[in-house]
C-alpha cells in the first residue's frame, strides 16, 4: 500500500513537471519607438519577466529609427546577459532597425527581418546632427565599432560588414542582411519565423547551446505599463514642448487672474511633467532660458506697446529655443520646425493679448463699490457744517466736508468710510468735469 502511494506521488510529481515544461510560453513585446530610457526599461522588464516565468524565448518585434547611445548600451547589456533566448524581429514590412536599432538587432540570439524591411545606418552623430571635427569623429567611430565587434563575432555575424554600417553608414535590405550574415532568418510573419526556428540549436553568448522548441507554444504579449505609456509620450520632444508651452500660458493666466485656481493647477502640473521629461531627454537648458525670455518679451510688449517689435522678438527667440531645446541624435528626437512655429506664434499672440487686457484693466479707474465713488462729483443738498447731505450717482449720501460748504455747490468725493463720504469743494479743473 505504501509503495502504491509512493508511486502515485511520483507520477503526480512527474506529471506536474511535464505540465510545467509543456506550458512554457513565448513572451512577446513590441518596440515601435525611438530608443530612449523608457524603451530600455520596457525591454529590461520584459527580459526579467521572461526569465522569471522560464519562458522558452522572448520575441522583440522592433521598428525604430534609432535613439540614444546610453540607452542602446543598456539594452545590449540586458540582451547579452539574458538567461532566456532573445529573438529580435524587424517587422512589419516597411519598418526598419536603423542606427541604435542595428546594434540591438546584432546583439540578439536570433536576428530576423520581414521582407521589405531594412537595417543599418549606424554611424554615430552629435546630438544636433552637426558635422564633427575629425578627431571626435574618429573617436566616436572607433568606440561604436568596438562595441559592435565585442558581441557580433560571438553571435556569428559578419563583423566586417557590420562595421561598415558604423563607419560608412551603410544600410541593408532584409535580403542583403541575410546574404551578408548580419541576420539569421527572413520570415513573412512570426508564425513563419517560429516554424523556421523550431528544433534549431542556437549558441548563447556564454557559449552554451540551446534547442528552441517553439512549435505550438502559447504567445503572451507584455504590454507597456501605464507609467511606461505616459513616459513614452513625454519622450516625444514635440509633445513635451507643447505641454510646457500650455503649462506656462496657464500659469500666466493664473498670475493675471489670481484666485482662478484651475489654470494655476493645470499649468503647475503640465510644467512639472515637461521639466521631468526634459531631465530625461538630452536637453539644452540654455535653450529653456531662451523660451522663458520670450515670455518676458511678451509681457514687456503689453506694458510698453512697441507696436509688435517685442512680440516678434519673443516669437523669434521662442522658435530658436524650441529648435535647440532637445539635443537628439536623430530627427525624431528633436523638435520640428512646424511644431516650433505652430506653438510659438499663436502662444505669443495670445499671451500679448491677455497681458494687454490685464494691463488695461489695472489702469482703468474702478467704477463699482466704495472705490468707484472716489473722485465723483456731487451736489450739496444739505449744508455741510461740516456734516450734511450730498447728491451723488442719483443717491443722497451722508457727507463730511473739510470746511463748510453751502447748498448747491459741487464737491468731490475723496474717501468713503462707513457709508459716509469725505468730500472737498471742487477745484476749477474738477468743476469742469461735472
Amino acid at each position: 500500500m505504501r509503495r502504491r502511494s509512493l508511486a502515485i506521488v511520483f507520477l503526480f510529481a512527474a506529471f506536474c513537471l511535464a505540465s510545467v515544461s509543456c506550458s512554457a510560453e513565448i513572451v512577446k513585446i513590441v518596440v515601435n519607438d525611438t530608443i530612449n530610457p523608457i524603451s530600455a526599461d520596457y525591454i529590461g522588464r520584459a527580459i526579467q519577466d521572461a526569465e522569471r516565468t522560464h519562458a522558452e524565448a522572448l520575441l522583440i518585434e522592433i521598428n525604430t529609427p534609432g535613439g540614444l547611445v546610453s540607452s542602446t548600451r543598456d539594452i545590449v547589456q540586458e540582451i547579452l546577459a539574458s538567461k532566456t533566448p532573445i529573438i529580435i524581429y524587424v517587422t512589419p514590412a516597411g519598418s526598419y532597425a536603423a542606427s541604435a536599432g542595428f546594434y540591438i538587432l546584432e546583439a540578439a540570439d536570433v536576428a530576423a527581418m520581414t521582407p521589405g524591411s531594412n537595417t543599418g545606418a549606424a554611424h554615430p552623430v552629435l546630438g544636433d546632427g552637426a558635422t564633427m571635427d575629425p578627431v571626435l569623429k574618429e573617436k566616436l567611430e572607433n568606440d561604436s565599432a568596438a562595441l559592435l565587434r565585442s558581441y557580433s563575432s560571438k553571435r556569428g555575424r559578419n563583423v566586417e560588414v557590420a562595421e561598415s554600417a558604423v563607419r560608412q553608414s551603410k544600410s541593408f535590405s532584409a535580403d542583403e542582411a541575410l546574404s551578408n550574415h548580419l541576420i539569421d532568418y527572413i520570415a513573412k510573419d512570426e508564425n513563419d519565423l517560429f516554424k523556421q526556428l523550431n528544433g534549431k540549436t542556437i549558441a548563447r553568448f556564454d557559449g552554451s547551446k540551446q534547442v528552441l522548441q517553439l512549435a505550438g507554444k502559447p504567445i503572451r504579449t507584455d504590454e507597456p505599463t501605464v507609467r511606461e505609456r505616459v513616459l513614452s509620450w513625454l519622450m516625444n520632444p514635440n509633445f513635451t514642448f507643447l505641454l510646457f508651452a500650455i503649462g506656462m500660458m496657464a500659469l500666466y493666466a493664473e498670475f493675471n487672474h489670481p484666485g482662478a485656481i484651475v489654470p494655476g493647477v493645470i499649468g503647475f502640473i503640465f510644467v512639472l511633467l515637461a521639466l521631468f521629461a526634459f531631465h530625461i531627454l538630452p536637453t539644452r537648458y540654455a535653450a529653456l532660458v531662451l523660451i522663458l525670455g520670450a515670455f518676458a518679451l511678451f509681457a514687456l510688449e503689453a506694458k510698453f506697446q512697441t507696436h509688435g517689435v517685442l512680440t516678434v522678438g519673443g516669437i523669434a527667440i521662442m522658435v530658436l529655443g524650441a529648435l535647440l531645446l532637445v539635443d537628439g541624435p536623430i530627427p525624431e528626437m528633436r523638435i520640428r520646425w512646424v511644431t516650433a512655429l505652430s506653438v510659438s506664434i499663436p502662444l505669443g499672440l495670445i499671451t500679448v493679448f491677455l497681458m494687454t487686457i490685464a494691463v488695461k484693466a489695472r489702469r482703468n479707474k474702478v467704477t463699482t463699490g466704495d472705490q468707484g465713488m472716489i473722485g465723483e462729483i456731487g451736489v450739496v443738498e444739505a449744508p455741510l457744517m461740516p456734516a450734511g447731505k450730498v447728491f451723488v450717482h442719483g443717491e443722497l449720501w451722508n457727507a463730511i466736508a473739510t470746511r463748510p460748504v453751502s447748498v448747491g455747490q459741487n464737491v468731490v468725493v475723496r474717501k468713503v468710510e462707513d457709508l459716509t463720504l469725505l468730500v472737498e469743494p471742487t477745484t476749477a479743473g474738477e468743476a469742469g468735469k461735472s
